[in-house]
C-alpha cells in the first residue's frame, strides 16, 4: 500500500462405471446332458473374470496421480512466476491520499513498472513511486519535475525549469499554491518531485530532491476503479 503523499488439469477422471453384460441361454436349444463344473472350476471362473475389473480399477488411480502430481507443479511453478515478476518487475499499488489529485485519486490501484529504471532514467513528468527520503518505510507517489544539473524556480506557485515555464495544465487552478522557492540547482543522481495537487502535498520543496536510489518504478497503469482506468 503506498501513500500519494502517498505512503504509497482438469480434475481427476472418475472411475469410469464397468457395465456386465450377462449371456442368457435358452435351455431348449441345449442337449439335455448337463455337465456339473468340477470346485476347481467354480473356483477358478470367478477370479479370472475379477483380474481384469482389478486392473482397470488400478490404471485409474495412477492416472488421477500423474494429473494430481502435474496440477501440484503447475501451481508452484505460477507461484515462482508471480513472485520473480513482483520482486523484478511489476509490482501492484494502491493510492491512499489526495496529493496526486486530480490525475490519482485516494484508493486507485496502480501497477508500476520496476524495471524501466534498471535500464533507463527517470524523465520528467513521470509519475514514480519512491520511498518517502525522511521515512524510508514509506512510500510516495510524485511527478518527477526536474532532473539531475536543472535549475528549478517556483514563483507564486508557478515552476519553471533552466528559465523555460513548466507545462503543468494537469493542475487545475484551484490545486495550485502560491509558494516560492529557489532557483536551486539538482544535485548529481538526484530528482525533484511534486504532487499535482500543489497546495496538498509534501514534496521536494519540503524535503529536498530524491536520490535516484529512491524511485522504486515508474506508474504505467491505473487499473481501478475501472472506468477510469489508465496507461501513463
Amino acid at each position: 500500500m503506498i501513500d500519494s503523499e502517498t505512503p504509497l488439469s482438469e480434475p481427476p477422471d472418475a472411475a469410469r462405471s464397468i457395465d456386465t453384460t450377462v449371456g442368457v441361454t435358452d435351455l431348449a436349444d441345449q442337449p439335455m446332458a448337463l455337465e456339473a463344473a468340477t470346485p476347481a472350476e467354480a473356483a477358478t471362473a470367478p477370479a479370472g473374470e475379477a483380474a481384469p475389473a482389478v486392473a482397470e480399477a488400478d490404471g485409474i488411480w495412477i492416472r488421477a496421480g500423474r494429473e494430481i502430481v502435474a496440477g501440484v507443479k503447475t501451481l508452484v511453478s505460477a507461484a515462482v512466476y508471480a513472485t520473480l515478476i513482483v520482486t523484478f518487475g511489476f509490482q501492484i499499488a494502491r493510492v491512499d491520499g489526495l496529493s496526486m489529485a486530480p490525475t490519482l485519486e485516494d484508493h486507485d490501484r496502480l501497477i508500476v513498472n520496476k524495471l524501466v529504471y534498471e535500464i533507463g532514467e527517470p524523465r520528467p513528468g513521470d509519475i514514480v513511486m519512491l520511498y518517502y527520503p525522511v521515512n524510508p518505510e514509506k512510500m510516495f507517489v510524485k511527478r518527477v519535475i526536474a532532473k539531475e544539473g536543472d535549475i528549478v524556480r517556483i514563483v507564486d506557485g508557478y515552476v519553471d525549469v533552466n528559465g523555460i515555464p513548466l507545462h503543468d495544465d494537469y493542475v487545475p487552478q484551484e490545486f495550485r499554491s502560491h509558494d516560492d522557492w529557489g532557483p536551486q540547482a539538482v544535485q548529481q543522481g538526484y530528482y525533484f518531485v511534486m504532487g499535482d495537487h500543489r497546495n496538498n502535498s509534501s514534496d521536494s520543496r519540503n524535503w529536498g530532491p530524491v536520490p535516484k536510489k529512491y524511485i522504486v518504478g515508474k506508474v504505467k497503469v491505473r487499473w481501478w476503479p475501472l472506468q477510469d482506468a489508465k496507461i501513463f
